[in-house]
């Protein structure tokens, strides 16, 4: 017989960021720190984790660092002291001198840098541009890193409305997506986000840890979903984090009853 697979604890962290660096960091600590007591082993934080303002700028292109700069050393210290993953999002300086990239990092307890994302699909909907300011993100092969049984792939908020994005990352192995984001309210905003996030993980038969930022500007609500579309854990208005367990025998009997991907008969490539 087949060992069951080890449960193992993951969190989604939620706040509303700013324009000061440290005190972001600060808040991130916190909650990396309150998830780690709670047994997660990977706290996944929101879109723009490291600078933002509720309109994109010249203040948000002077605040874009390196992926090797302070945020990400940040991260790195937080990472190794409470020995656990992290992944968030950054502004990171780009080739470009009045845009910068919308990008995501992944340390391991470490403080290594195992994976890295720029944002594919930027949000030029909704009557908002953030190609303005934010350099697309190249069309590359998706870069992946263990927790445990899974293999965990990254994506950025509005990546959520092209489900070919999240087929992808499944193409490559993945079967935990994070989905870091700052995902605007609106009108049918929240509802938008419920369903998108449950439909990548239902479609994909995968766990989907999706955290967006507290309001006033963002909708919240991060969750983590598993494969059969069930809400774990949910998040309201505050910044809070939530802790679910998942396991990686639940993603292989759902595949059991729903073998969507066996049955496929399309697949993913890049226009």
């Amino acid at each position: 017989m087949t060992e069951p697979a080890e449960p193992i604890a993951i969190a989604v962290a939620q706040f509303a960021p700013g324009d000061d660096k440290a005190t972001n960091l600060g808040r991130i600590r916190d909650l990396a720190t309150l998830a780690a007591a709670r047994g997660a082993s990977l706290v996944v934080f929101p879109e723009y984790s490291s600078h933002f303002t509720p309109a994109l700028g010249d203040e948000s292109v002077a605040a874009a660092e390196t992926i090797d700069g302070p945020f990400v050393a940040g991260l790195e210290a937080i990472a190794k002291v409470l020995g656990i993953h992290i992944i968030a999002g950054m502004v990171e300086i780009g080739e470009e001198t009045d845009r910068f990239s919308n990008t995501l990092v992944a340390l391991n307890p470490a403080g290594v840098l195992v994976a890295k994302y720029r944002k594919i699909h930027l949000y030029d909907a909704f009557g908002q541009r953030e190609s303005d300011w934010v350099v697309p993100g190249p069309i590359e092969e998706p870069e992946t890193f263990p927790l445990g049984d899974f293999t965990v792939g990254l994506q950025t908020c509005y990546d959520l409305r092209f489900p070919e994005v999240t087929r992808r990352l499944v193409d490559a192995g993945v079967d935990l997506v994070a989905v870091p984001s700052e995902w605007v309210r609106g009108p049918l905003k929240e509802y938008h986000w419920r369903a998108l996030v449950t439909a990548r993980a239902i479609e994909n038969t995968v766990y989907v840890a999706a955290a967006d930022q507290a309001p006033p500007v963002a909708a919240g609500n991060s969750m983590i979903v598993d494969p059969m579309g069930v809400e774990l854990v949910t998040i309201g208005e505050e910044s809070s984090v939530a802790v679910a367990w998942i396991s990686k025998d639940r993603v292989d009997e759902v595949r059991v009853v729903n073998p969507a991907l066996d049955l496929r008969r399309f697949a993913v490539h890049p226009r």
